[in-house]
């Protein structure tokens, strides 16, 4: 196969570069609109998905729920519609990119002559979208008639927090009129054979510690200094940092998602350098599995600050409080359909908690189970990563995955609390 030199103008769901699958063609397509922060072309992405829902024939719903943020959800549905729905999730945003270390433009979604696809969100997550849409097509195509309903959702602003997004869009009322029973979102590649799911995430805690002292002049030994108290919580953090990164390297069966990850990222405080200054700021980024007793963490956060002075303060600019995990017990209708269906395509699953945050974590604290998946195995981790790339062969390979899991999904029988 040789390299692709097709430019931008190639897809639009007319034509395909030759011998090119049609949906690695579609895929390279929505990934060269450029819904990047800061300012995605969301206009651009909206207007892709419609066509996507005229060519299914699904009827579609778009709900602004913040000024520029448009929710659009394609509904397929069921035999049984009274029955909880299933939902595909997945964000249309994507991160910035760094030119200048990408090997080819980051929006040009070039396949090289491995088939290997490099843009931003290759994995995270155009390739979910598409793979939901293409699997749903195939399921239309050969006239399978599912028994639950199937809503495809599209969401905006996942990657800055999904404040304007998901966050509110769960508390709507056209999102309670869903009557969804199990969620999808996505997930992580796996370099290895088998694919990893997740059931669960950790709390994001972002906090800036206030350092109040005594100021005077750079020549002396003032004491009570805003450094000083500065050094002791730091230094706390710091600390537990290190025993968590010990805990993390010497289990074998923790990972990232099972650990509180800490991170000093950012110092703030003095005006010049013959000045004591009278205040210093630091803030970490925690990040906290479920297992965690949140109070007893904070009330180890507060002894930290009385003991670095009674004067020291800590304000939150996010602190997530919800523990909802998804169950992966055998006896689950809903884990047990869908490892079910993994395991009938000879798939290995590798339960974890997710590491960062997603969507997920929204439908979760309003107690709907969600599963975080991304099939992509054999492929390195490089989401918000520079040369992003997906292989087009786990790409289609996914396709044929999601069809299976959908129909699954969808014929889970009704529950007793649904009769």
């Amino acid at each position: 196969m040789l390299p692709d030199k097709d430019g931008p103008g190639v897809g639009g769901g007319q034509s395909s570069p030759e011998g090119e699958d049609t949906s690695v063609s579609l895929f390279r397509e929505y990934l060269r609109l450029k819904t990047v922060h800061p300012d995605p072309d969301y206009d651009a992405a909206l207007r892709f998905l419609e066509r996507m829902a005229d060519e299914l024939g699904l009827p579609i719903k778009k709900i602004e729920v913040c000024p520029g943020r448009v929710v659009l959800i394609m509904t397929w549905e069921g035999m049984n519609p009274t029955l909880k729905s299933i939902l595909l999730n997945s964000h249309t945003d994507v991160v910035p990119v760094f030119q200048e270390h990408w090997k080819y433009d980051a929006f040009s979604a070039f396949k090289d002559a491995e088939g290997n696809i490099y843009a931003r969100g290759t994995q995270d997550m155009k390739c979910v979208t598409i793979q939901y849409i293409q699997a749903v097509r195939r399921l239309k195509a050969e006239g399978r008639k599912l028994m639950r309903t199937v809503h495809l959702m599209f969401v905006p602003d996942e990657e800055v927090g999904g404040h304007k997004g998901m966050e509110t869009f769960v508390k709507h009322p056209e999102f309670q009129k869903l009557n969804i029973g199990f969620a999808l979102d996505e997930g992580l590649a796996n370099p290895g054979e088998a694919f990893t799911v997740f059931y669960g995430e950790r709390n994001p805690w972002w906090i800036t510690v206030h350092c109040p002292g005594s100021p005077g002049h750079g020549s002396r030994f003032v004491e009570n200094t805003a450094a000083e108290k500065l050094r002791h919580v730091m230094n706390c953090f710091l600390d537990f940092r290190e025993k968590e990164k010990h805990r993390l390297n010497t289990s074998e069966c923790f990972t990232l998602g099972d650990v509180t990850t800490v991170n000093m990222t950012m110092v703030k405080g003095g005006v010049a350098y013959n000045v004591i200054p009278p205040e210093m700021d630091v803030s970490f980024d925690l990040r906290i599995p479920p297992t965690v007793n949140l109070q007893e963490f904070e009330k180890q956060i507060r002894e930290w600050c009385r003991e670095a002075g009674e004067d020291v303060t800590y304000e939150f600019a996010q602190k997530h409080m919800n523990q909802n995990v998804t169950s992966t017990e055998a006896d689950d209708p809903w884990w047990s359909a869908f490892s079910g269906a993994c395991k009938a395509m000879n798939i290995t699953l590798e339960k974890e908690i997710f590491p960062a945050a997603t969507d997920s974590r929204f439908i979760r604290a309003v107690g709907i189970p969600a599963i975080g998946f991304s099939p992509m195995n054999r492929t390195p981790i490089l989401l918000h990563d520079h040369n992003e790339y997906l292989n087009e062969q786990v790409f289609l390979k996914g396709i044929g995955v999601f069809e299976r899991l959908i129909s699954t999904l969808a014929s889970v029988p009704a529950r007793p609390d649904e009769a």
